[in-house]
């Protein structure tokens, strides 16, 4: 039989950079501590790079989410009824509802967390998948065919970047 040793619990005392980031109140430091200049660039430099920029970018485009409504959701203006719906041309190709959309346009460092965060506002999502080999288009799919064009009415041309305008289209059946 072996002793065991008593477990020590340790709790933060104040918000990581991460989580202060996610919730807008990081301020960033002047100087950084020796320790942390004495690490090894190899302790896990390459995720933590990739990270420290996706958090900017989650932040903005989670303040960007918060005050948009769906269309159709919105309050009428001044009482004035809505326009007719305009008369569809034949759909073709792309435009053949799809419970799979095709995202085309995006920045290089898109990841599949902040695509998930971005369609997960909608009933029915599924998955996002990003294509390997290729930083400027994805999938994401929904349970059936009207989820996605909901998504897709709401987030065409949604600017992930100031530069990038997410274009989104059915997949190809």
């Amino acid at each position: 039989m072996t002793k065991s040793k008593k477990k020590r619990i340790n709790y933060a005392k104040k918000k990581s950079d991460a989580v202060a980031k996610l919730d807008g109140s990081y301020v960033a430091k002047d100087k950084k501590s020796t320790k942390e200049k004495r690490k090894a660039p190899d302790q896990g430099g390459d995720a933590k790079r990739v990270m420290e920029k996706a958090m900017p970018m989650m932040g903005m485009m989670q303040g960007m989410m918060q005050g948009m409504i769906p269309p159709g959701m919105q309050p009428p203006v001044n009482n004035v009824p809505p326009m007719p719906p305009r008369p569809t041309p034949p759909q073709t190709g792309s435009e053949i509802p799809h419970k799979i959309l095709f995202l085309q346009n995006l920045p290089p460092e898109t990841t599949e967390m902040m695509l998930t965060m971005l369609f997960e506002q909608f009933p029915g999502f599924k998955e996002t998948r990003l294509v390997p080999g290729r930083h400027d288009i994805a999938f994401v799919e929904f349970e059936v065919d009207q989820q996605a064009s909901q998504a897709k009415q709401a987030l065409n041309q949604f600017k992930i970047t100031p530069k990038n305008a997410m274009s989104i289209s059915f997949a190809n059946k």
